[in-house]
């Protein structure tokens, strides 16, 4: 790792963001101060067959990221003139939809002569934390453990400086987003997951106990028999068809069927599980910050956003417990901006063979 190197004041990254399915451009000053934080949202597009489908995404990452762009620079009262990087994400995520983003900001960058970087996904989802609208904030103080909870990834991670990792745990099936939104599916509760279980668990005391996955004496994690508790209980209760698919007729997604005593069972059974992963993401996190002496524990990724699970955490930590805004915690460019800044200001620059990794992991 290179020495921290001197950035002027008022220093801009334009960032973006096509590791999934939202299309995003920021521009971010100082590592911190967002500008402009543009997101084009594919959820409509991908609801219909209930989870991510790569190549409709590829396609509209295609249609949007120009016309996102465009909105976000329209911020910057300097318009191009005042960007003085451009960084975009080349992994983890899917590769079509990484290929637009990043071949994008790799023009920019050539055709305006500017540095380029390229970010990891999953520690941008951590330099959501970094990102303030109240200058009086103090940043993060390390050393730090971050909690990553999203869709495709559910990891801890030790910072003890910037780009200075150390990987504690991850799953071993799969993430805890991803849980939510099969268990999603298996209740007829819709797309996406996480926000519609949330709603059906919202001040649900629930009858069922479902299981936890400990593996002891590490810090990884386990979903895949949860998601398996939930399907036979499904099962026991509605047969082996399921819960009544009531969308045909109009239902909203993620306010789950209504036949006979089919809500109430669909509230408790999303509560119970809600409960199991909070339960083991909260203990797990809490116990890594205690054994490496943390600072402060940082929340990050989608599944941040989730209610209980900020509550539980901040509750069980005997130290400040750190999460961005909702807005923040979901996919964005913002984040890759910030991200950009600190890895830049270590020295880091990617030249223009670097292409998309699927799978990238952190640390690199």
């Amino acid at each position: 790792m290179s020495a921290i190197i001197g950035l002027p004041a008022g220093y801009t990254i334009l960032g973006l963001e096509t590791s999934c399915d939202e299309t995003a451009a920021a521009i971010v000053r100082d590592g911190s101060t967002i500008i402009s934080n543009v997101v084009a949202s594919q959820i409509d597009a991908h609801q219909r067959y209930g989870g991510i489908v790569p190549e409709v995404a590829s396609r509209q990452h295609i249609l949007s990221i120009v016309p996102v762009i465009e909105q976000a620079i329209k911020a910057l009262p300097e318009g191009w003139q005042g960007i003085h990087a451009v960084a975009a994400t080349y992994g983890p995520g899917l590769s079509g939809a990484l290929l637009t983003g990043l071949n994008t900001a790799k023009a920019i960058a050539w055709q305006r002569d500017l540095p380029f970087i390229g970010v990891n996904h999953l520690e941008a989802h951590i330099y959501a934390n970094w990102l303030t609208l109240d200058p009086s904030i103090q940043p993060p103080q390390f050393p730090l453990v971050a909690l990553i909870v999203s869709g495709g990834h559910t990891l801890l991670v030790l910072l003890r400086q910037h780009g200075d990792y150390q990987l504690l745990g991850q799953t071993r099936d799969d993430a805890a987003g991803e849980a939510f939104d099969k268990v999603a599916r298996m209740l007829g509760l819709g797309f996406p997951g996480g926000p519609a279980i949330q709603r059906a668990a919202d001040g649900v005391q629930s009858r069922f106990t479902l299981p936890r996955a400990w593996l002891r004496d590490t810090y990884d994690f386990s979903f895949s028999g949860l998601k398996t508790a939930v399907l036979h209980k499904v099962q026991e209760h509605y047969g082996n068809m399921g819960p009544p698919n009531t969308s045909a007729a109009g239902r909203v997604p993620g306010t789950g069927p209504v036949a006979g005593n089919s809500l109430s069972f669909t509230a408790q059974m999303s509560a119970a599980f809600q409960e199991s992963v909070v339960d083991v993401l909260t203990s797990k996190t809490v116990l890594a910050a205690q054994t490496f002496g943390a600072t402060e524990i940082l929340l990050a990724g989608g599944v941040a956003a989730n209610t209980r699970l900020r509550s539980e955490l901040t509750r069980r930590a005997n130290l400040p417990v750190r999460y961005p805004p909702i807005w923040l915690c979901t996919d964005n460019a913002a984040m890759v901006a910030a991200a950009a800044y600190y890895r830049f200001r270590t020295g880091l620059q990617h030249s223009w063979e670097l292409d998309v990794v699927p799978g990238l992991p952190l640390p690199i």
